[in-house]
């Protein structure tokens, strides 16, 4: 019984504490929705109107003495919509699951922030002259969470899988040094402004059989960097298709080399 009254106390601070943040910085914003003790459903207004609803998981203990790492976690194209929640329902082996699983929390807390894309619309466009209007509105959310929260500028992280693995190849591209490291599983960018990222720490992920984006995208991707002069990691999965994320997340080394980089 205790422990229960412990726990429904923590989860009350943690309510009171993010509906605190929300009626100081965003007028606007959505009231803030408890989904967990450490998960957050909220949805950001900014002065133009622009919406965007996100997750944001606060690691356990969260100490604003501290400096945390952050992972943005950018979906594929199936979790668009309207409800950040359905990344809750892909299980806890890849993706906003298994950043915020207890074990690999207790190994590497962070924060773990995961924006939702609108229907038929995309994270980011190779062929594009900005960034899309999608993204502009997870930079502007990530920057209100460093105002709010004690985040390390130098460990940001971006992962993200086939409509997230463009993402996280386009951002990275259009906004150099903000992000110490991107994981882009099935997804493909610009090589020929492959130049503007070789700073930034990069292990990308595809499967030699994926029926939707096709191997060539990460292979571009990863000869452009070489050329440029930098140093990515890359992981083929021979006889594999889209969901080479699966394997991905499989990968031992995948958290320890992510939360080792730096900027």
């Amino acid at each position: 019984m205790q422990t229960k009254v412990r726990w429904l106390s923590s989860l009350l601070v943690l309510s009171s504490a993010f509906v605190t943040v929300s009626c100081q910085t965003h007028p606007s914003t959505s009231t803030t929705k408890v989904v967990s003790k450490n998960i957050v459903e909220q949805t950001y207004v900014n002065k133009r109107g622009e919406k965007m609803p996100y997750l944001l998981f606060v690691p356990s203990g969260y100490d604003k003495q501290k400096k945390y790492p952050l992972v943005l976690w950018l979906h594929g194209g199936g979790a668009r919509g309207n409800d950040p929640k359905i990344n809750l329902t892909f299980g806890d082996q890849h993706g906003f699951g298994f950043l915020t699983r207890s074990d690999n929390q207790s190994r590497y807390p962070s924060f773990v922030f995961a924006p939702q894309c609108p229907p038929n619309r995309v994270w980011g466009d190779p062929a594009a002259n900005n960034l899309t209007a999608e993204m502009n509105l997870v930079l502007e959310i990530l920057g209100q969470l460093q105002a709010d929260y004690s985040i390390d500028p130098a460990r940001l992280y971006v992962m993200g899988i086939s409509l997230g693995g463009y993402g996280a190849w386009d951002v990275i591209v259009r906004r150099p040094g903000i992000f110490a490291a991107a994981v882009p599983i099935c997804g493909g960018g610009a090589p020929a402004k492959a130049s503007l990222m070789k700073a930034t720490a990069i292990w990308a992920f595809h499967g030699d059989h994926d029926e939707s984006v096709d191997v060539s995208e990460s292979r571009h991707m990863i000869a452009a960097l070489k050329q440029a002069g930098a140093n990515p990691r890359y992981t083929e999965y021979k006889d594999v298709g889209h969901n080479s994320w699966e394997r991905a997340f499989a990968e031992p080394e995948l958290l320890s080399w992510l939360f080792a980089q730096k900027q």
